[in-house]
């Protein structure tokens, strides 16, 4: 396994109950706006995030955009929610759980099978590498669930 198909991980504990923690991690629009990559995540049927449910997503990284192909593979309020790129062969999942001064939110990003030849031709050519916008992608976790946890304790 390549470095760039390692599993991601970013964790955070947040001052506020999982309900609404599960909230904000379904609303799209806080999604990307705590995410420094996911530009939007548009729904392509009514219903929310719920198993099955399919989104395209809008990314980008400097000057380069593009778009991402994902289906739910798990919503368990408000515990876990998990989506599979299909662009890129990755798995994004939101874990939910108690923690001794809050609730704990952790961001993880595995490669179940493998990166896909496509998204290794695009991290190649158009991200930097592989490995390095893996890198990106894990910073950016961090600092998206910083962001989601600021969120979360206003709401």
């Amino acid at each position: 396994m390549s470095n760039a198909a390692r599993e991601l991980r970013a964790e955070v504990v947040v001052d506020a109950p999982a309900e609404r923690i599960w909230e904000v991690i379904t609303d799209t629009r806080a999604l990307a706006e705590a995410s420094p990559e996911l530009l939007t995540m548009m729904p392509l049927r009514r219903g929310g995030f719920r198993k099955g449910q399919q989104y395209v997503g809008w990314n980008r990284r400097k000057l380069v955009v593009w778009p991402t192909r994902s289906v739910v593979v798990e919503a368990d309020p408000p515990h876990r929610l998990a989506w599979d790129t299909r662009s890129s062969g990755a798995r994004w999942i939101f874990e939910i759980e108690p923690a001794d001064s809050g609730t704990r939110l952790v961001q993880r990003r595995p490669v179940p099978n493998k990166l896909t030849g496509l998204s290794k031709a695009f991290a190649a050519v158009l991200l930097g590498g592989g490995e390095g916008h893996a890198d990106e992608l894990e910073q950016g976790m961090a600092t998206s669930l910083e962001r989601l946890k600021a969120i979360a304790e206003k709401r």
